[in-house]
């Protein structure tokens, strides 16, 4: 475990997938410890894929290859490459292993840095192969509820940068989306929109995609600001756990998303897949700012 400190915030980072694992203002935890009563993780790293494939199965060239939800990075050990009191950096390669799972060759860095009261997560995607690579990423940090009571109905509110035409999708089956009907999301005049706890209890997941927004921030029940994730990803995932009145909210800023239901094309065709040249590199940032 690596600890980042600066005057404001004290960050756990752990070199198993390079996830964070606890952010202190204070004595006050904001990242959700990973409780196996409600979601084992504290913020995985999604790659090479966010979200499902089809029935687990994708197809590059007519082969055939099966992955799990999110994909395999958030299971493996990284590589500490650098540290100091307020900056980290990991690095994970492909390997005999991964090639299984997922053809192309990968270099993948995960940096965290502090500033203030925010905190910096940095992606960086290498391909070191000969071909064009093909992949998807994205984040899944979970934060504790403010005012999280389990007797009480109210969860606080979501603002966002945009509060007017927002549309969202919805997952259908096998954890994959109906890509096609779009739900308008709701904002009302005051700009927050209420969480209560059984928000997600039919809808899952609240996804909007095509760049409609590129902030978060999560209030208390009094409507003050919370925290934020500030992003440029193109789609952004909005997750409670179903039925479970669980203690916690995801902010999920993805470049990429599950297929859509019923998809068996090819993975370089997917939607919201990434093609990165060979000897390029890809770079995605985002950035939790804690009120």
């Amino acid at each position: 475990m690596h600890i980042l400190k600066n005057d404001v915030l004290t960050v756990q980072v752990s070199d198993h997938g390079a996830e964070l694992h606890s952010i202190c203002k204070g004595a006050q935890e904001y990242l959700w410890q990973a409780d196996p009563k409600f979601w084992a993780r504290h913020s995985p790293v999604l790659f090479p894929i966010v979200g499902s494939v089809w029935d687990k199965l994708y197809r590059v060239d007519g082969k055939v290859y099966e992955l799990g939800q999110h994909g395999f990075a958030r299971d493996m050990d990284f590589v500490k490459v650098e540290g100091t009191d307020t900056e980290v950096l990991y690095r994970l390669e492909s390997d005999e292993e991964t090639l299984k799972k997922y053809p192309w060759p990968f270099r993948l860095k995960i940096g965290y840095k502090l500033h203030g009261n925010s905190i910096d997560v940095i992606w960086r995607v290498y391909n070191p192969g000969t071909e064009d690579m093909y992949f998807q990423i994205g984040a899944h940090p979970a934060f504790y509820y403010p005012d999280y009571d389990p007797e009480t109905e109210e969860r606080g509110y979501f603002s966002f940068d945009k509060s007017e035409g927002l549309e969202c999708i919805r997952l259908k089956e096998k954890g994959c989306v109906d890509a096609v009907t779009k739900y308008p999301l709701e904002i009302p005049e005051n700009g927050l929109l209420p969480l209560r706890k059984d928000t997600f209890d039919v809808i899952d997941t609240i996804m909007l995609q095509d760049s409609q927004i590129g902030r978060v921030t999560l209030h208390r029940n009094d409507g003050t600001p919370w925290l934020s994730l500030k992003f440029t990803a193109p789609v952004v995932g909005l997750w409670s756990p179903p039925t479970k009145n669980a203690p916690f909210i995801c902010i999920e800023p993805w470049y990429g998303r599950c297929d859509r239901a019923g998809y068996t094309g090819d993975y370089r065709e997917k939607d919201w897949v990434n093609r990165l040249e060979p000897g390029k590199e890809f770079e995605g940032i985002y950035e939790i700012e804690i009120a």
